[in-house]
């Protein structure tokens, strides 16, 4: 076992509002293991009063991707320079859930929170895909008819199918382009011209959020890289 089988296993683990990985946001300030397979992570973020919820979502996930890997008897996450470090490190670590970690603020765990981010995830991944097709000609309502495996194969293709696999909507070959994030269903002709601006906005809306947390973390500690930072992805949709 191996810090680096750690930093791979925080890659599963992303920002629930941003949709992506811990690790290439640099939230990530340290992660290693020892011989007897003691784990121990690390964790920042760009503000003292980054959401709870989102810093427990977060902090949960890396714990239990962690525990995991075979040959950890122990996992320890620590959220650090947080305003509610103390009580998340201390909820998680006794793996209490949401509601008990936070007793009488909380009123329930954080199930709805995460398919919501999800399916703005879902519409933000729809842009990415479609955009090249309509780039290279394709016409809207052309799109109403194609199905996944009509695609390229693309980063963009991968991200799309796996977030709506995890909302438990259609992500195989034979599942329409356009779905409604919510029930699946497909979209309607009616419906396709706001469909289509709504996932352009949601996607625009993750990418600044995304450039604003990391230029806040970069001035909050000085531009001192993460364990797996990386610049952020500039996914076209193509191949």
């Amino acid at each position: 076992m191996s810090s680096s089988a750690l930093l791979k296993a925080l890659e599963a683990v992303r920002d629930p509002e941003l949709d992506e990985p811990i690790t290439s946001l640099g939230f990530v300030t340290s992660c290693a293991v020892s011989a007897a397979g003691d784990a121990q992570v690390r964790l920042r973020l760009p503000t003292y009063f980054c959401a709870p919820n989102f810093a427990y979502l977060m902090v949960a996930d890396a714990y239990d991707a962690v525990s995991a890997l075979p040959g950890v008897r122990h996992a320890e996450v620590v959220l650090e320079d947080h305003f509610a470090s103390d009580v998340i490190n201390d909820g998680v670590a006794a793996q209490a859930g949401f509601v008990r970690t936070f007793d009488g603020e909380a009123v329930s765990e954080l199930h709805g929170l995460r398919s919501a981010f999800l399916r703005k995830a879902v519409m933000a991944g729809t842009d990415q895909v479609c955009r090249p097709l309509l780039a290279a000609g394709k016409e809207p309502a052309a799109l109403l008819a194609m199905t996944l495996g009509e695609l390229p194969p693309s980063r963009a293709l991968d991200r799309l199918r796996s977030r709506r696999a995890d909302l438990g909507l259609p992500a195989g070959d034979d599942a329409p382009l356009l779905i409604d994030p919510a029930t699946g269903a497909p979209v309607t002709a009616d419906d396709m011209p706001l469909h289509l601006r709504k996932a352009k906005i949601t996607r625009v809306s993750i990418e600044a959020n995304s450039g604003i947390c990391r230029g806040m973390l970069r001035h909050r500690y000085n531009d001192t890289r993460g364990q797996g930072e990386t610049a952020p992805a500039v996914d076209s949709g193509e191949p």
